[in-house]
This record gives C-alpha cells, structure tokens and sequence, in this order.
C-alpha cells in the first residue's frame, strides 16, 4: 500500500498560510453551507449538520489518505480559516494536476483566492514538479477569472457544457500554468 500524502503547511503571500484540515474549522464549513453556489460545485453540506460538517473535514483528510491530492485551509495571520484551496492530482500520470478553490463570502476581496492559489501552484511546479496545473471556472465568475490571471495562469479555451452545476450542465472556461523546467 502506498503511504498517504504529507499535507504540508504552506506560507502565502499577504499574510495567509495554509494548513490541513482541523475540526476547529468546522464553523468555516457551517459558514459556506449557507453560500448560494459553494455547495453546488464542492461537497461542502448544506443543510449543515454537525456531523455532515465532520464528515465534510473527514473527506478532506482522506484526499491524502487515498493520495487523491492535498486539500488546505486558508487562514488568516491569526489563523482564522477562510477558504479552500485543493491540488487534485487525478490526472497526474498523464502529466497534469488541477486546482480548485473557494473562499468565504466574509472574507472574500481580501486577496485570499490569489495568495492561496499562487502559493499551491509555485509548491506544485517546484517541489512536486507537475508539468502542468489546470483551473476551470464559469465564464461569469468574474472573481475567479481574475484570481487566476492574477496568479500567472492563462487562458485556453472554453469547455461547453463542460460542468454539472446544480441541476444544469454549464460552460467552463479553462485556465492553464505550465512548469517550463518540466515541459520541454
């Protein structure tokens, strides 16, 4: 049996790190439960429940376990958690690992997505070495059109239909970050 992944914590910039899962952070799950589109696109619970809130930080730890990727909590300089940020590496032998994120609505315009987002992507293409990262967004989310821009990921294409979101499929725009030592 292969060994779990190592959840590191990593430093970000603008004062946020990231860090494993812990059930203290279960008020941040309660928190985003009630979000209008977290839930739909996570497996973030809502209605939330104690237990379904538990069974969410549980599911995080075993994306180690069973070496699905590394799933983070983005926390604040006083360790307040405020979002998500995970590198899934589902596609990894073929060369590629994508990332998602979320952030709390009261914590959002904060530079949280960006800090989080570049600071998983320089771990993954210096130290871990994947040849290519991924992020897929809606073409109307303006905000994570943005914290992938700003965190050096360029545009290539948009997927139709690519997404079940809800009760519908939708269109994806996908972002891409190539590790140049990697990809020659």
């Amino acid at each position: 049996m292969e060994h779990p992944l190592d959840v590191p914590e990593l430093d970000a910039r603008e004062g946020f790190t990231l860090r494993p899962w812990r059930l203290s952070d279960l008020p941040l799950v309660q928190e985003v439960s009630e979000d209008d589109y977290i839930p739909l696109i996570t497996t973030v619970p809502s209605p939330y429940s104690d237990a379904a809130g538990v069974a969410f930080i549980e599911r995080q730890w075993s994306r180690a376990t069973t070496r699905a990727g590394y799933t983070f909590v983005i926390v604040t300089s006083d360790d307040r958690p405020v979002g998500q940020v995970g590198l899934w590496l589902r596609d990894l032998p073929q060369g590629r690992a994508s990332i998602g994120y979320w952030v709390a609505k009261s914590a959002r315009g904060q530079g949280a997505a960006v800090a989080a987002v570049d600071a998983v992507a320089h771990w993954a293409l210096r130290t871990l070495r994947i040849p290519r990262l991924e992020l897929w967004m809606e073409p109307e989310n303006s905000a994570s059109v943005r914290t992938a821009e700003r965190a050096g990921f360029q545009r290539e294409g948009l997927l139709r239909k690519w997404q079940q979101v809800g009760d519908e499929r939708r269109d994806m725009f996908m972002y891409a970050l190539l590790n140049e030592a990697t990809c020659r």
